[in-house]
């Protein structure tokens, strides 16, 4: 008897789950939030932003809120191209040891911080070594690394064996690794760094906590003298302000963009794409987002239970669980990958006769063998992503229909965030994954 499962949970691959809508007095393709199609030195762009983060510290939380507002304001040495191709960024280049344990980073000289102070090695070190010890990623990849100043634009970073994924980490946006002026790093606390000043092209006006965030345009900023693709891509401040404005409701969101109060509205529910079609002044872009997950909590509880969990990935219908988060097969793709087939250096078809079983007599028989005794399943979820919460509705339903006592505990989303780390509160939980740099780059 064959059943899959895997250690972090159930893996459901939406190839595209983004939708975004954009204001645009001429309809025409858009890919970046920053995008108007009119810009001038004083426009300011308004988005409806479905979820606030938990803070715009982006060592501190693994929120896909935190990093696509902190992105506009902070940045890293290295970047990635639309290849995965590491392209250097606030570093002006790098070099690797023969040994593979020793890379040498040559900072860009003419980098300024929002405060007006330019960025040196200090900043650096002091930045990378709180990073190491703080951001979930960094601290599984760079434990025993080192961190110090050749010279005032030059720093050395040491590994004690060598990684082949330490650089790719570096580069990962998520949880980036963030250079901030070294007084910051050096004075943050266990609640994050005490103000927001980063190199980006946008600065951090003000939060207004559950209204909005503003970000202004930081007139100082300089791209590096080569760009290239991707993340690596030129980046231009458009607008002069940016407004990220907390709409938990979708039908707000929708009727916003509908009554040209928004310029972007995000994670637009799918059964209004056609409706937003219709309006000659909206333009609707979709792209590929990551996949959806159950996560398990494995520390304790019921899920602390292998067999229990077998059970459960046995019985869950991922056509269903997508159907019900996307509407539409245009919108996701079924798929047992963990690592996307255009990550070729990753991908790997081991595994995937076990994906998707959707075997709801051999999951109860499972569940009776195991020690499950109707304990509550307490699965948290929230409306903040209709797609999480949609998903988390059909789940509870297979997973009673198999003999579990299931419970969805429904909050907003900085709530879910917090709740999630303590185990004793809940027993599994719904989130997304951007499709990660490598295997080792995804945290919940």
């Amino acid at each position: 008897m064959k059943t899959y499962y895997s250690n972090k949970g159930l893996f459901v691959v939406s190839a595209l789950v983004l939708l975004a809508a954009c204001g645009n007095d001429e309809p025409q393709d858009t890919t970046e939030a920053e995008h108007t199609s009119s810009p001038d030195a004083t426009s300011e762009l308004r988005v409806a932003f479905n979820a606030q983060p938990p803070s715009l510290d982006p060592y501190i939380t693994t929120a896909v809120a935190t990093r696509d507002i902190a992105r506009h304001i902070y940045e890293g040495l290295v970047t990635f191209d639309d290849n995965y191709e590491i392209q250097p960024w606030l570093a002006e280049s790098y070099d690797v040891s023969d040994d593979g344990t020793s890379y040498t980073f040559a900072l860009r000289e003419d980098v300024s911080f929002h405060n007006g102070e330019t960025m040196t090695s200090d900043d650096v070190v002091a930045s990378m070594e709180r990073w190491f010890t703080t951001a979930a990623n960094a601290k599984e990849e760079f434990s025993d690394a080192t961190i110090s100043a050749v010279d005032e634009y030059t720093v050395l970073l040491e590994l004690e064996e060598p990684s082949a994924v330490a650089i790719t980490t570096l580069a990962s946006p998520d949880e980036i690794a963030a250079i901030t002026p070294a007084n910051l790093a050096e004075s943050a606390s266990a609640d994050g760094i005490s103000e927001h000043i980063g190199t980006g092209p946008y600065k951090l006006e003000n939060w207004q906590h559950d209204q909005h965030i503003h970000l202004s345009r930081f007139e100082d900023y300089e791209n590096p003298e080569q760009t290239s693709t991707g993340l690596a891509s030129l980046r231009e401040a458009h607008a002069s302000d940016i407004y990220f404005e907390f709409v938990t409701d979708p039908s707000t969101r929708v009727a916003g963009m509908q009554s040209n109060q928004y310029d972007v509205a995000n994670a637009i529910p799918f059964d209004n794409v056609e409706q937003l079609e219709q309006n000659a002044t909206v333009v609707n872009h979709a792209d590929q987002n990551g996949f959806n997950a159950l996560i398990f909590n494995k520390e304790q509880g019921v899920f602390s239970d292998q067999a229990i969990r077998q059970a459960a990935n046995t019985a869950l219908n991922m056509e269903a669980i997508q159907q019900a988060a996307f509407t539409n097969e245009e919108y996701y793709k079924i798929s047992h990958d963990f690592m996307t087939e255009d990550r070729a250096d990753w991908y790997t078809e081991v595994g995937s006769e076990y994906y998707n079983q959707n075997d709801p007599e051999l999951a109860q028989q499972l569940l009776e063998e195991s020690a499950y005794n109707g304990e509550e399943v307490v699965i948290l979820t929230s409306r903040d992503y209709d797609d999480h919460y949609s998903a988390a509705v059909v789940i509870q339903q297979e997973l009673e229909a198999i003999g579990m006592n299931v419970t969805l505990d429904l909050y907003d989303w900085p709530t879910v965030l917090e709740r999630r780390a303590d185990p004793t509160a809940h027993d599994a939980f719904v989130t997304g994954f951007q499709t990660p740099a490598s295997p080792t780059n995804t945290y919940s």
